[in-house]
């Protein structure tokens, strides 16, 4: 006489399994979700006109951050380029510049151009940019590289008073809106920004859809 084969679990309970299946899907795009958003790229909404004429308020824009993700695989702070915009954490508590005290207290995320790089000295003064360091003992204009037209990039106006050495392992940033008090920056009040705190060089406008682009 023949014996029937016992049904398999997923035979007697079908209903459950579906559920599993169901729950296995979405731990995994959860956990691809993580694993993009942490390490290959995060996206932003532009707040402000901080940084026009490049950005303006209500856009959106692309971080990467697999240069970040290597770096910090090797043990070393990441260093973002001259004239790059990126997005970086700023504290809660402005007084604090140890990055992992400030990683409980940050309360937004900033996004502006990279003007210089510790041991450089900025020169804010009669409305020009001067940055100074070992190559450019005479000073240079680090726009010049970095302005693309009129309606593109840092404006030529600058506001502010400042002269001062990038202290080690810190950012001296700007935002390209330099009038007045359009920007909350290194020139005004935000202070140098610790390496650590740099999520990513911006490297795509997606919204709206009429103005995409890399960068």
């Amino acid at each position: 006489m023949e014996t029937k084969p016992k049904p398999t679990f997923a035979q007697k309970y079908p209903a459950l399994k579906d559920i599993l299946s169901f729950l296995a899907f979405v731990g995994a795009v959860a956990l691809g979700a993580f694993i993009l958003n942490s390490f290959i790229f995060r996206s932003y909404n532009v707040v402000g006109g901080s940084m026009e004429n490049t950005f303006h308020d209500g856009e959106r824009v692309i971080v990467n951050r697999v240069p970040v993700s290597i770096a910090h695989f090797n043990g070393e702070e990441y260093v973002p380029e001259r004239g790059q915009v990126i997005v970086f954490a700023n504290g809660g508590n402005t007084s604090m510049t140890n990055c992992e005290a400030n990683s409980a207290v940050i309360d937004q995320y900033i996004i502006k151009r990279v003007i210089a790089f510790p041991g450089e000295r900025v020169l804010v003064a009669n409305g020009e940019l001067t940055v100074f360091n070992d190559e450019h003992p005479e000073g240079f204009n680090p726009d010049l590289d970095t302005r693309k037209s009129d309606e593109d990039g840092p404006k030529k106006d600058i506001s502010g008073s400042v002269n001062m050495i990038v202290p080690e392992g810190e950012l001296f940033v700007s935002g390209d809106n330099r009038v007045g008090q359009n920007s909350y920056d290194s020139r005004n009040g935000l202070g140098t920004i610790p390496y650590c705190r740099v999520v990513g060089p911006v490297v795509s406008r997606i919204w709206p859809f009429t103005k995409i682009r890399f960068f």
